[in-house]
């Protein structure tokens, strides 16, 4: 009606018009909200009422009993809080005034016990002082009482015990190094000095004895030590005597170490820690280092820079001719001792500091002699080589290696190894026989057919390799490694130099030849790149690169992973060129066998005889020159290239012609019975034997000719049945139950690389079809 429509238009009006304050709590807002929820436009709700308003007051006098109860209860816990609150005032205020009063006593306690503590404090500086007066009496008399008991052993001969006192003294002595008394450390350091002079020459000249009775050294031919190694009727008493000198200049090690300071290299030349020579040792050596600086010291004839070899060779000898004498008769004193020293190390890291300082004195002056520092860098790698392997010399000691590692002298080795590798690089790929193998006459030999060059440059990196890997350091290491790499990127490049001169002749020998070493070149590095040695340097390398951030997180993730190796650019540019070199060889080879292909590209195959009206089937006369080409070149190249080589090259020759046949000779044709069947005669009973040297499949690389020959040469009733499949797989209809897909009846025939669409087109290139009505 018009009266409602009215109504709802006031209140529409007055929904309008209830806007919400959102500074205050609006109640009309929230009623008007409220009435629209409940009632809205429907006035027949309005019924409702009474329920809404007996809700509304339950609601009212729920919240008035929540009111009344929080009114009630939230007064008490404030009144609790407060009297807690005047409580905790109460008991801080009398600790307030306790802390007063105990404040007041303790400072009038201080001030009683100050004139006290003053005179306490003057007492106790005082014992204190004596305290320190009576200790330090007690080490002097502790000191003067061991130094008597020396005196009253030597007195009584009994220097075995002397030894042993000297040696608590020199104990005392360390312990008191800390200590700030200056006077009293000298004191115990002149006491200790001068019994280890007396004890020391008194024991020396006793051991010296005893050594030439022994006829120490062992200077002359193994003969001369006969009397050293056997027991004639004194041996029991000499070799009483040796053992008791040994055993008692021992002890006079600790005081030894602290009156003597060892020479030592200057710092530049990084040598390893290493604890003193043995005192019984050091005076066993006299003699030999008397020797050693008078033969090769001053302007003996004996001491001149051309000839390292012969004070390198003297000390071998030694080492040699005492090294029996040092294990049977001193190795037992020492372990009898409980000495850790090994006689024989201890003997031969000795002589080899001589030897350090004879280098360090002689390399200066040859540095820039490029002949003659070869010749001592090539003298101490011997040297260093038959140390270690026949004599048993360990890496943590110093050696020679460390002296050869000094800044100058190594940028020196570096500079004089890359001239000789260049030099002999030169050499070696202007030699007459750099392209033939030394090994063509062995066939189990030469089966990587490698050129004379390409191994001897190999021979070459191995021999630096040998050379550098016991230097003392691995960053040392890594600047040879980078020798070495330069030097195989100089020879890669030479090889393609070459390579590119004889580019018209990629099937000749030297071509082949040049192909060879590349492969060998990359196989050899492929293999050192798993060497141990190799390994420990990616390490290293990934260490320095990590430091430098000169690398990728990928690069440095590979390094770590141990995916790639320290030769590996060096291997994908002898790869790549491997492969361009590979490449142009059967781009030449295919566009010969294109040329021969021509005629028989020509074939009349729509026109060929069937097999029922052929008494014998025999090959195509166009496919001859095409067979013969491919033949020809293949025995030619498998004479030339190494195996792993011309496997690739026929592999890669296979795919070429296998497409090209297919799409320039099959697909360009229409074939009746006939020259179906001599297409597949032709390859399979001509062309796939040809690779039948190579693998026990060929077919399986000519898959494109194979499958089609299936195509064209399905019987009659089976290519009609593909076809339909096929078509219907085209046109997308539901096949039927019994009916099989197209890609299953392709694969039942022995097709899997062929799409359908191609071997639509094949069905269409065959000649006769029934007349099916269609």
């Amino acid at each position: 009606s018009i009266a409602e429509k009215e109504n709802m238009a006031a209140v529409a009006v007055a929904k309008q018009e209830v806007t919400r304050d959102l500074d205050h709590c609006d109640i009309p807002f929230y009623v008007s909200e409220f009435v629209e929820r409940e009632v809205g436009n429907d006035y027949d709700s309005l019924r409702k009422l009474d329920n809404l308003i007996d809700k509304l007051s339950e609601n009212k006098k729920q919240l008035e009993e929540q009111v009344l109860t929080v009114s009630s209860e939230v007064p008490k816990k404030i009144q609790n809080a407060l009297k807690n609150a005047e409580d905790s005032k109460k008991a801080l205020s009398r600790l307030l005034e306790e802390e007063a009063l105990l404040s007041d006593s303790i400072n009038s306690h201080l001030l009683k016990a100050q004139p006290w503590m003053e005179d306490l404090d003057v007492l106790i500086s005082q014992v204190e002082e004596i305290e320190r007066h009576l200790a330090y009496l007690k080490w002097i008399s502790r000191i003067e009482e061991l130094s008597d008991s020396i005196q009253q052993y030597l007195m009584t001969n009994n220097v075995a015990e002397a030894a042993s006192t000297l040696a608590f003294m020199a104990e005392l002595d360390i312990k008191l190094q800390e200590s700030s008394c200056s006077h009293l450390l000298a004191f115990v350091r002149s006491t200790v000095k001068f019994w280890h002079k007396i004890l020391k020459d008194k024991l020396s000249s006793d051991f010296e004895e005893v050594l030439t009775q022994l006829r120490w050294p062992f200077v002359g031919p193994p003969q001369s030590q006969a009397f050293g190694l056997a027991a004639p009727a004194s041996g029991p008493e000499v070799c009483s005597n040796l053992e008791m000198l040994f055993c008692q200049l021992l002890k006079l090690q600790t005081s030894d170490e602290l009156l003597t300071k060892p020479k030592q290299l200057p710092e530049k030349y990084s040598l390893p820690p290493s604890p003193p020579i043995i005192l019984p040792m050091q005076i066993m050596l006299t003699p030999l280092q008397k020797r050693f600086k008078y033969h090769f010291t001053g302007n003996k004839q004996t001491n001149v820079l051309n000839k390292p070899e012969w004070y390198l060779t003297q000390v071998l000898m030694w080492i040699g001719n005492h090294a029996k004498f040092l294990d049977d008769k001193i190795q037992p004193i020492l372990d009898k001792a409980g000495s850790s020293v090994n006689a024989g190390l201890e003997f031969s890291r000795a002589l080899v500091m001589l030897i350090l300082e004879k280098l360090a004195a002689d390399i200066p002056c040859l540095l820039y002699d490029d002949t003659l520092f070869c010749h001592l860098v090539d003298e101490v790698l011997l040297f260093e080589r038959e140390l270690y392997s026949v004599h048993g010399y360990l890496s943590s000691f110093p050696s020679c290696m460390h002296i050869l590692s000094e800044e100058s002298c190594f940028q020196r080795w570096l500079t004089v190894e890359k001239k000789f590798a260049l030099q002999k690089m030169d050499s070696m790929l202007s030699s007459e026989a750099a392209w033939i193998s030394q090994y063509k006459d062995i066939t189990d030999v030469d089966e990587m057919k490698v050129p004379d060059c390409a191994e001897t440059f190999m021979t070459l990196l191995l021999v630096i390799t040998d050379r550098y890997k016991n230097l003392p350091t691995a960053s040392r290491k890594l600047q040879f490694l980078g020798l070495q790499k330069e030097l195989v990127d100089d020879f890669r490049i030479r090889l393609t130099q070459v390579m590119k001169e004889e580019t018209r002749a990629s099937l000749g020998f030297r071509y082949c030849a040049i192909l060879n070493a590349v492969n060998y070149i990359a196989t050899v590095l492929a293999d050192w790149a798993d060497n141990v040695f190799f390994l420990q340097l990616q390490q290293a390398e990934l260490e320095v690169r990590a430091e430098s951030s000169a690398v990728s997180k990928l690069q440095l993730g590979q390094l770590a992973s141990m995916e790639s190796s320290v030769f590996d650019e060096m291997i994908n540019l002898l790869e790549r060129l491997k492969h361009d070199m590979l490449t142009r060889q059967v781009e030449h080879v295919f566009r010969e066998v294109k040329d021969a292909a021509k005629l028989y590209k020509k074939e009349r195959w729509l026109s060929l005889p069937s097999q029922a009206e052929q008494a014998v089937m025999s090959v195509s006369s166009t496919a001859c020159p095409m067979l013969l080409t491919l033949r020809d070149r293949l025995l030619q190249l498998e004479e030339q290239l190494c195996h792993s080589l011309f496997k690739i090259f026929w592999q890669m020759l296979a795919e070429k012609v296998d497409l090209y046949i297919y799409q320039e000779i099959i697909m360009a044709n229409h074939f009746n019975e006939g020259g179906a069947a001599q297409l597949q005669f032709d390859m399979s009973r001509n062309l796939f034997p040809l690779f039948s040297h190579y693998c026990k499949r060929p077919e399986n690389y000519f898959k494109h000719i194979k499958e089609a020959c299936i195509i064209l040469n399905l019987n009659i009733g089976s290519a009609l049945l593909l076809k339909d499949v096929l078509q219907s797989a085209a046109e997308d209809k539901t096949l039927m139950p019994n009916q099989p897909s197209a890609t299953a009846a392709l694969n039942e025939l022995g097709v899997y690389k062929l799409a359908q669409k191609d071997v639509e087109i094949l069905l269409n290139l065959r000649a006769s079809w029934p007349n099916t009505g269609k």
